[in-house]
């Protein structure tokens, strides 16, 4: 994983898991007055009195909502090729991943990091009063690192309420609450160090709350709160030099778990993603001079994929998109997070800039085209691509694969293969290799290619782009 650090050494690093915690049961809130205290507006601790105010309340209020998630999964240790020719074959390997959740709806809906429960086949659900309920996972998204389990067991759970994150503000008090290193239930308090920050994480996407609260392995899937007891983020990634806390955490904002967690509850298996059908370019401070902007925002547009939704919308090249829905947007990948958090079918307002000039367009965000249809094939026959699935490029594809679609040219693309021992496997095709040609002939749709291949050839001439790079080989 390449990682971006402004120190040497520092390593960005998934929150490991850890161990079931033991805390006190749920508790109301009590004392005079305190319901108010919590509606009211934050401010500096101001007497004596206030500075020797504790957090105890909202921890209480809180700490019920937040588990343990256990995940176990069958994996096959490797064996040396030497000693496979003396018959040592895999063997089977019960591995388990620890980490933290949060309840989120009373009838036991739970959500967690996508990399705790990655690989598990069994799950397990474990309250801090230490009861444990079997689980189900209903969707895990491998891009948004975020999982939905749901406790296989009829009841009414404590949940925490989810914030729409636009009341956040750089200096506000959160907690952060976990399992870290397998302690037991632990609370840590800090402040909001800044939001939005885009160029973090294992794909350098996403937009994430940045706190200084402390979060150590074992606080993936944890609950960030804030002084009202609101679900601010999932506590996700730290930036360390040792891997311990080092005072810079980041945590998936509620609104993109609110997403992820509706999809689930409404029976999706994975998470769909709109399609703006625009690609641009971050605004710099010398972009922002060249187009006469006051300062650099937004997103320069420097494509619209035709009969996308940005192309229905009148969006056009050279435009500057500043803000979704009144929510800005600051570069590229904040662009990417926007629409994200869109919902299929609605219609959201993209404020512009066009020749210096505000433009406000309506767009309604809808799948990725299915263009050309996918038609999946599996290559059989004595042939390079024999144990090879293949499929028609189209920016639903793209989008599936997470491929830009203006970076994936039409084509086919070798989906998945099928094992070590089939030709396609053994010339060292890769998933995600688009075949281009065969012999001199354009392979255009998987038709064309299983046609070719069910000619036969005695010489192979193969032309495929691989991460973007042309490579020409031959076989025989």
């Amino acid at each position: 994983m390449k990682l971006r650090a402004p120190v040497a050494f520092s390593m960005l690093a998934l929150l490991a898991a850890c161990s079931p915690s033991h805390s006190q049961d749920a508790q109301k809130f009590s004392g005079t007055g305190f319901n108010d205290t919590l509606n009211a507006p934050s401010r500096v601790p101001d007497s004596v009195v206030g500075m020797k105010s504790s957090f105890a309340p909202v921890v209480k209020a809180v700490a019920p909502a937040v588990v343990n998630v256990y995940a176990k999964g069958v994996v096959r240790q490797q064996v040396d090729p030497f000693w496979q020719m003396f018959g040592a074959v895999p063997r089977a390997q019960v591995q388990q991943s620890l980490g933290s959740g949060v309840i989120v709806r009373k009838d036991g809906i739970v959500v967690t990091n996508n990399h705790v429960i990655a690989g598990g086949t069994v799950f397990m659900v474990v309250t801090n009063d230490r009861r444990e309920y079997p689980a189900k996972l209903l969707l895990a998204d491998e891009r948004t690192d975020l999982a939905v389990l749901q406790i296989d067991e009829k009841g009414v759970f404590p949940t925490l309420e989810m914030d729409d994150d636009r009341s956040l503000e750089v200096g506000d008090l959160v907690l952060a609450i976990g399992n870290p290193f397998g302690v037991g239930q632990t609370v840590t308090n800090g402040i909001i160090s800044a939001l939005d920050r885009t160029d973090v994480g294992p794909s350098g996407g996403g937009s994430y709350i940045q706190t200084d609260a402390a979060i150590n392995p074992g606080n993936s899937g944890g609950a960030l709160v804030d002084m009202r007891g609101r679900l601010i983020g999932i506590n996700s990634m730290i930036l360390s030099g040792s891997g311990s806390s080092s005072g810079v955490g980041f945590a998936i904002p509620s609104a993109l778990v609110k997403r992820v967690v509706d999809s689930a509850a409404g029976g999706a298996t994975h998470l769909q993603r709109p399609w703006l059908g625009a690609k641009g370019d971050t605004v710099t401070s010398d972009i922002a001079r060249s187009l006469g902007m006051q300062r650099p925002e937004g997103v320069l547009v420097s494509d619209v994929y035709a009969g996308s939704p940005a192309d229905q919308a009148g969006l056009q090249t050279g435009d500057v998109i500043l803000r979704i829905d009144g929510q800005p947007v600051n570069d590229s990948a904040s662009l990417r997070y926007r629409i994200d958090l869109m919902s299929v079918g609605q219609t959201v307002t993209l404020d512009t800039l066009r020749n210096g000039k505000p433009v406000s367009l309506k767009v309604k965000a809808q799948t990725p085209a299915a263009t050309p249809p996918r038609d999946e094939r599996t290559i059989a026959g004595q042939n390079p691509f024999q144990g090879a699935h293949v499929v028609n490029l189209s920016p639903a594809v793209a989008e599936e694969i997470g491929i830009d679609p203006f970076d994936a040219p039409k084509g086919v693309m070798v989906y998945s293969i099928d094992s070590a021992k089939t030709f396609a496997a053994s010339i060292g095709l890769r998933p995600g290799d688009i075949i281009r040609a065969i012999n001199g002939k354009a392979i255009s749709t998987t038709s064309d290619l299983e046609a070719v291949t069910k000619a036969g050839a005695r010489r192979w001439q193969i032309t495929i782009v691989r991460q973007g790079q042309v490579i020409t080989a031959t076989f025989s």
